[in-house]
C-alpha cells in the first residue's frame, strides 16, 4: 500500500504521525482514506474534490499535475506539499 508523508501543519489531524501507509491507486482514493482515519484531514487538504490550490502532490518524486487523479502503486510514496506564502 503507499506511503503518505504528512505534511508538519497537518501532523496534528494525523495523530502527530509524519507518514502512514493508507490503501488507494489514486491520489483521490488515498485522500478518502486518510480522512476515515483521521476525520478533518480531507477538509485541510481539499476544496470540494480538488486540492486546495496551496498544495502540490509529489507521487514517488515527482510532482503530479494529474493531482487527486494521479495513479498509485503499491510501493508509491505521497508526498504533500504545502506552498510557504510571505516575504
Amino acid at each position: 500500500m503507499p506511503v503518505v508523508w504528512i505534511p508538519a501543519p497537518l501532523r496534528e489531524v494525523a495523530q502527530g504521525k509524519s507518514s502512514v501507509i493508507v490503501p488507494g491507486s489514486t491520489v483521490r482514493e488515498v485522500v478518502e482514506n486518510l480522512e476515515v482515519q483521521f476525520p478533518g484531514i480531507q477538509d485541510r487538504l481539499c476544496e470540494g474534490d480538488k486540492l486546495r490550490a496551496n498544495i502540490s502532490v509529489l507521487v514517488d518524486g515527482h510532482i503530479s499535475h494529474l493531482k487527486m487523479r494521479a495513479r498509485l502503486n503499491e510501493s508509491s510514496e505521497v508526498h504533500f506539499v504545502l506552498a510557504i506564502s510571505g516575504g
